[in-house]
């Protein structure tokens, strides 16, 4: 994309539609005739009944990105030794440098900060293969949620109104995208062969040999611990519905949660506005219900506490960084 269409889309049309978007979730919240309740109940969840889930969705940060340095560590490790106190530094560095890039692009720089100096871009290709990792256990279990929805009673009964063809357009064009990613992750070393077929391609192919490393027992360790990292997730938002009382029925949720993860994962989103885009999606999937400020907590909340948190705590470990190539 021309770097100039790229600053536009940055500076201009992120911050209009974050704009209009918090605008119109903002009307529509201030819009409930129990408003002044919800937002006193809201601030009354640290120090009420129910206050461990709340304290429980705030540790699970932790784990949630410790489970992110283990596939760190697990790729790193490929090309040098690390520890996974350097992987979970490395790792909250990233998400610092990721939240104001598109897509957060910038993770991959933040990562390289506790890397030596001669494998640092090598990495690049070592973080694109975890995520990938974990795109296709998004994918795949979103595939079930839509599976859900289009053929279960309950997600019938729920979403009546939507128009079927396109869901389940949607749904197989999800199962063949997902064969093929599956498909594309475990024959990695194919890329190799195929960009050494490009021109000019010497300059760049040591920086994707290292996938050479990354046989089937560690691409399966891979989406092991993306799995597991996507369920931290799902019960992040499972229990934060219910301390917010939109719905109580755990299935429900997990499919519900599932789409909403799928939805985000195929729509390429800005970071200024990617907070507004996730209430949007999740008001219309939990649409049934009419806490609409709850909605909105939990969504905005899960969001906060899961990249500002971890990206506090990254830019006080890149203050203390001193980079020193190695001779």
């Amino acid at each position: 994309m021309n770097k100039s269409i790229k600053i536009f889309i940055k500076w201009f049309v992120g911050p209009i539609l974050a704009i209009w978007l918090f605008y119109s979730l903002y009307n529509q919240v201030i819009a409930q005739p129990d408003f002044n309740a919800q937002v006193s109940m809201i601030r009354s969840l640290p120090y009420g009944p129910k206050a461990w889930k709340c304290w429980l969705v705030l540790l699970l940060v932790f784990l949630n990105w410790g489970l992110e340095a283990a596939k760190w560590k697990l790729l790193v490790n490929t090309l040098q030794p690390m520890n996974f106190f350097q992987a979970f530094k490395s790792v909250l560095c990233g998400v610092t440098l990721s939240l104001n890039t598109p897509n957060r692009m910038g993770e991959y720089a933040g990562r390289m900060l506790f890397v030596q100096e001669g494998n640092r871009l090598k990495t690049i290709s070592l973080s694109m293969a975890g995520g990938l990792a974990q795109l296709i256990i998004t994918l795949i279990i979103g595939t079930c949620g839509v599976a859900w929805l289009l053929f279960s009673a309950t997600g019938i009964s729920l979403f009546i109104d939507l128009d079927q063809y396109w869901l389940l357009l949607f749904f197989y064009g999800s199962i063949l995208v997902s064969i093929a990613l599956v498909f594309f992750y475990f024959r990695l070393r194919g890329l190799i062969w195929l960009v050494n077929k490009l021109p000019y391609s010497h300059k760049f192919l040591e920086y994707i040999n290292v996938l050479k490393a990354l046989d089937v027992k560690i691409l399966l360790r891979l989406l092991l611990l993306s799995l597991a990292r996507y369920g931290v997730f799902v019960f992040q938002y499972i229990f934060a519905l219910q301390l917010m009382q939109v719905e109580q029925h755990v299935g429900q949720n997990f499919w519900l949660v599932s789409i909403l993860f799928w939805i985000l994962a195929i729509i390429p989103s800005i970071a200024i506005a990617e907070l507004g885009i996730r209430g949007t999606i999740a008001k219309t999937l939990f649409a049934y219900s009419h806490n609409l400020l709850g909605i909105l907590t939990v969504t905005f909340g899960v969001w906060f506490i899961n990249l500002f948190l971890p990206a506090f705590i990254g830019s006080l470990l890149i203050l203390g960084i001193k980079i020193k190539p190695n001779k």
